[in-house]
């Protein structure tokens, strides 16, 4: 019969195991797709961008808020996002971009496009 102790030490190893595992997941994920940016923790990650004309730019919020993608220039403007929601917008024309969320505006980020 297994002590409390060691069961509680299984238990923790195993679950620092599936914390490592998607961690390298979603390190792997953000590696594959660089035009990913992730809202969260009401702030834009990366806070400035440097893509390729042509380039498509996913933004994702995982805050369990609700935020906006918005150009300053009003060329884009997403509706709400909610938790686990995306918005897409194809950079076309070389530039920088202001972008910041609508419910919250000192949120901001830069995105270049070469």
């Amino acid at each position: 019969m297994l002590t409390a102790t060691f069961r509680r030490a299984i238990a923790v190893s195993a679950g620092v195991a599936i914390f490592m595992a998607a961690s390298a997941d979603f390190s792997a994920a953000q590696a594959q797709d660089s035009n990913v940016v992730v809202i969260k923790n009401f702030m834009f990650s990366p806070m400035s961008l440097t893509i390729k004309a042509g380039s498509t730019v996913t933004w994702k919020n995982l805050d369990g808020e609700p935020h906006t993608v918005a150009n300053d220039a009003g060329l884009f403007r997403s509706g709400a996002l909610d938790q686990n929601d995306t918005y897409q917008f194809q950079f076309d024309k070389p530039g920088v971009y202001k972008v910041f969320c609508a419910i919250h505006p000192y949120m901001k980020e830069t995105i270049t496009v070469q």
